[in-house]
């Protein structure tokens, strides 16, 4: 698959990516930036599905609304009738719905699967795992959930 590489020159928090293109609805995504730690850090490799469906606490990619040539990797924390509103793992910073709002519907681009690089890591469970992973007895075993990619408690959109 061949890519096509985009480089952004804005320093700072924001998650910086560059893209690949083609025929298939899959994609090779770089981060940049430490708005989604824990999850994510600077560097991480991750598959996109472009057009897939989005659900709360997904990791998603989209067109930052307030410069679309910028695309960013976010959370999916809730829909809302304007669009999604999205959330950075990472606390500390902005850069997020808190500071732009919901995010329109055709600015979501794909979801994230999974981490590639530097260490394979599924940010994507199918909803019946992610249910069986918050329930007991697997919803008790420490990190685990985390491990699939499911994100309990740390979506609070705050409106």
């Amino acid at each position: 698959m061949a890519a096509l590489r985009r480089r952004d020159t804005d320093a700072g928090p924001e998650p910086v990516v560059r893209t690949g293109g083609g025929l298939l609805p899959f994609g090779v995504v770089d981060v940049d930036g430490p708005s989604m730690v824990p999850t994510l850090y600077d560097g991480d490799k991750v598959v996109v599905k472009y057009g897939a469906r989005i659900r709360a606490g997904a990791v998603v990619l989209v067109r930052h609304p307030m410069r679309q040539d910028l695309l960013v990797v976010k959370r999916a924390a809730e829909r809302r009738s304007k669009g999604w509103w999205l959330l950075s793992d990472n606390q500390f910073l902005g850069n997020d719905s808190r500071d732009f709002g919901p995010v329109p519907q055709e600015l979501v681009l794909g979801r994230v699967l999974l981490r590639v690089s530097p260490s394979v890591g599924w940010l994507a469970p199918a909803h019946w795992l992610e249910r069986l992973l918050c329930r007991w007895p697997l919803g008790r075993v420490p990190g685990l959930a985390a491990r699939f990619g499911v994100a309990r408690g740390r979506l609070s959109p705050s409106r």
